[in-house]
């Protein structure tokens, strides 16, 4: 089967550069028109589901998707971004004056870091990747996942074996695609990060 893991388009906290984690947000209007282009760009891909994360944005981005496809949409909490606790809807630049200690370890070896009274990269992929281990399981054919900046950068971490550390290898620009294979139970990126629908906007 074909799996194609989305990632929704931009936020006001996206253009504000905050960390959006579990915090609702709607697109903005540029992320609206990212979605219609974005959806252009997959009208004609055989689609059998449409897998969401609850979040307005990705919602949003799925039902822009949807309108070329018979499926309806599901929506899956586990394939929500990552809840950063405490540091959900600050600003990088507020993180650098208050919490530089743990904003290093991240930028260092972010799989070390456990979010206050959030999450850790690890928590972040157990419940990802069992969401993606069932629609693997119960789609004949092609999936759409759309989905977060690092819950996509889990997955794939996951699909390459890659330990959490290198997860930054794992770049996935808003209102990307990223095209998976999986062949009895095992995946390989086919195309990573394809943006090539927005050139125009």
């Amino acid at each position: 089967m074909k799996l194609i893991l989305v990632r929704h388009g931009e936020t006001l906290s996206n253009r504000e550069n905050r960390v959006q984690g579990i915090t609702d947000m709607e697109l903005s209007d540029y992320g609206r028109m990212q979605a219609d282009k974005l959806a252009e760009s997959l009208k004609g891909e055989p689609i059998e589901r449409i897998v969401s994360s609850p979040l307005k944005r990705s919602y949003e981005t799925a039902k822009a998707i949807s309108r070329f496809h018979g499926a309806m949409i599901e929506a899956d909490r586990d394939l929500q971004e990552m809840n950063h606790g405490d540091f959900e809807n600050l600003t990088i630049q507020e993180l650098k004056e208050k919490h530089i200690t743990v904003l290093r370890q991240w930028e260092n070896d972010p799989a070390s870091v456990v979010m206050p009274n959030g999450e850790s990269l690890h928590d972040l992929q157990r419940r990802a990747w069992s969401a993606i281990e069932g629609i693997i399981t119960e789609t004949a054919r092609n999936a759409i996942v759309v989905t977060h900046n690092m819950t996509i950068r889990t997955i794939l971490c996951k699909i390459q074996d890659l330990d959490m550390l290198h997860i930054r290898r794992m770049h996935v620009d808003l209102a990307s695609k990223t095209f998976v294979e999986f062949k009895f139970g095992k995946g390989a990126i086919v195309v990573l990060n394809d943006t090539s629908h927005l050139k125009e906007t």
